[in-house]
């Protein structure tokens, strides 16, 4: 039988083209096939950190999403809907993999953090050879692009999606010395009101693009309020609030 390829989880970072580790690169390079999510119609911020690095011969796929903020994750048909691209994504994957040829299949930041590569890991490591190369994450680019260590000593760090009712925040806030709010975008006002209610929106910091072109850092709580945030945007609160 024809040796099967290997399917490669390639974190690129998290925006700034320095930031791809050396094993990343070299994967990447030597693929013959690479793979990314995006939304439909638009670049994808993977490929555009990939871009300088790609040869003409590889094969590229595209997985666009059927839908990204358009539902909502409570809505039954969200998950249905996604579960069958998913299994759409890992069938496409699976057919060059067969085939013998590797598969890349790139991310920003870091492929088990919040990554949707996982979706397409879980349907194919026990069906071919994986290898997983860590990226550096966003919430770590974030808190090195704002000169702000984020912990010290024996600091908790929690990190928690903007996503989660405004009650759970103030309740997980509550016994963190430190956070991070991934997936912050709209759900801003809801961030913020829970680091109100905290006690810790005079700590917290809001970066957007952290690392990337357009990066911005400043104070949340000297933020207008209806200002909106981008996609790519991160709440941190930092600890170290004991003697150091």
């Amino acid at each position: 039988m024809m040796p099967t390829g290997t399917l490669y989880g390639i974190g690129l970072g998290p925006g700034d083209p320095e930031l791809i580790t050396l094993k990343a690169l070299r994967l990447l390079q030597a693929s013959p096939v690479v793979a990314a999510f995006s939304k439909a119609g638009r670049t994808g911020n993977a490929w555009t950190i990939a871009a300088p690095h790609l040869r003409e011969d590889q094969a590229r796929l595209r997985l666009e999403y059927p839908f990204t903020l358009e539902v909502s994750v409570t809505d039954p048909r969200y998950h249905r809907e996604m579960g069958v691209f998913y299994e759409a994504c890992a069938a496409r994957l699976a057919e060059h993999l067969e085939a013998g040829r590797d598969v890349a299949v790139i991310c920003e930041g870091d492929p088990f953090f919040y990554g949707s590569y996982m979706y397409l890991h879980d349907r194919l490591v026990e069906r071919f050879p994986v290898q997983v190369v860590p990226g550096i994450t966003g919430m770590s680019a974030c808190w090195t692009q704002a000169n702000t260590p984020i912990t010290h000593g024996d600091d908790v760090l929690t990190v928690l999606p903007g996503t989660l009712p405004e009650d759970t925040l103030v309740e997980r806030l509550a016994h963190t010395d430190a956070a991070v709010f991934m997936k912050v975008g709209r759900n801003l006002p809801r961030v913020r009101s829970a680091l109100a209610r905290a006690g810790m929106l005079e700590r917290a910091l809001l970066v957007e693009r952290g690392s990337m072109e357009g990066e911005r850092v400043q104070r949340l709580a000297e933020r207008a309020e209806d200002e909106p945030a981008p996609y790519f945007t991160i709440v941190l609160v930092p600890g170290r609030q004991g003697v150091r």
